[in-house]
């Protein structure tokens, strides 16, 4: 038989033990790596911001929407490792998801770009381009000289009905002048063309009521809306193809400053009332950002933009 205080010591010793090790456990869960980036832009505070997590382990399904909504942007994605072996500066496959606060989304753009650019930028990939897997299949993102360049699915809108989206469209903007009406299934993006009678500033100025879009459309069938405006050169500092604003208050997004899924839709639009294979973008929110956009012969878009990551450091949770 152990001496009493020979037990006691040996008990003691265990529960330190398993003490260690369990905060051990928690410190390892609890923090994540976490970098907030400007896409679409050269400059901090321009673009669209998105939060980015790097996730050395898997993740509890429900975290990632308590993260996103703590973060409070209107993205914020999660890369994850392939396989256990992976690492974020060698490795050039990852999985990659996007969240509003208020649900997971199939597709965002800024967010892939602001993704990529922590990878390049903060933990030194040393791949020239990355192959995000996702819900809308296979992404890629190539470091250039001047930015990084999104590869994206092309989505071609088909006419849309009037009679069927008035109410949404007289919600939204009133009585403002429609050229063009335009639908994309694929991502439930309505397109609404202003009349060319239109400038620059009269998109930016636009007051566009969206809180009572989700009620007036409560279908499923438009998770968001696009406005969009043919670009006028002549006078401008800077010539733009087309402008636009993006709205999804369905996802809990009532503004989004710049759009990379929107741009998938407004490509195939624009291409075919231009004539133009390449173009270049402004979307015209509060922050601004500017897209440069070439149609492939794949059937697919490449959008460059630049980006700035103006955080980093540990979330605990």
């Amino acid at each position: 038989m152990p001496q009493p205080g020979q037990t006691c010591h040996l008990e003691v010793k265990q529960v330190t033990s398993n003490f260690g090790s369990l905060l051990k456990e928690l410190a390892r869960k609890m923090k994540l790596p976490i970098f907030i980036a400007d896409a679409f832009t050269a400059k901090a505070f321009y673009g669209n911001p998105a939060a980015v997590c790097l996730l050395e382990n898997k993740l509890d399904e429900d975290m990632h929407q308590k993260i996103a909504r703590e973060m409070n942007l209107s993205e914020t994605a999660f890369i994850r490792k392939l396989h256990p072996t992976d690492n974020f500066t060698q490795s050039s496959r990852f999985g990659l998801r996007w969240f509003t606060p208020a649900s997971e989304v199939p597709l965002c753009g800024h967010a892939t770009l602001a993704s990529a650019a922590v990878l390049f930028y903060k933990t030194k990939n040393v791949n020239s381009t990355l192959t995000f897997v996702t819900l809308s299949g296979q992404l890629k993102a190539r470091k250039v000289e001047d930015g990084i360049v999104l590869d994206l699915p092309l989505y071609a809108p088909h006419p849309q009905d009037f009679q069927e989206v008035k109410d949404l469209i007289k919600t939204a903007i009133g009585d403002t002048l429609v050229q063009d009406i335009c639908y994309s299934p694929d991502t439930r993006k309505l397109l609404v063309r202003l009349s060319d009678t239109y400038d620059r500033s009269f998109l930016e100025n636009l007051k566009v009521n969206t809180q009572n879009l989700p009620q007036v459309e409560n279908t499923g069938k438009v998770k968001g809306l696009i406005l969009t405006l043919k670009g006028k050169p002549d006078g401008q500092t800077q010539a733009f193809d087309f402008y636009s604003r993006y709205f999804a208050p369905w996802v809990g997004v009532a503004e989004d400053p710049v759009t990379g899924s929107a741009h998938a839709v407004l490509s195939s639009y624009w291409s075919q009332q231009l004539g133009k294979k390449h173009m270049h973008a402004f979307q015209c929110s509060s922050r601004g950002g500017e897209l440069e956009i070439s149609l492939c012969p794949n059937g697919r878009v490449d959008i460059r933009g630049g980006a700035a990551v103006v955080l980093e450091g540990t979330l605990t949770a």
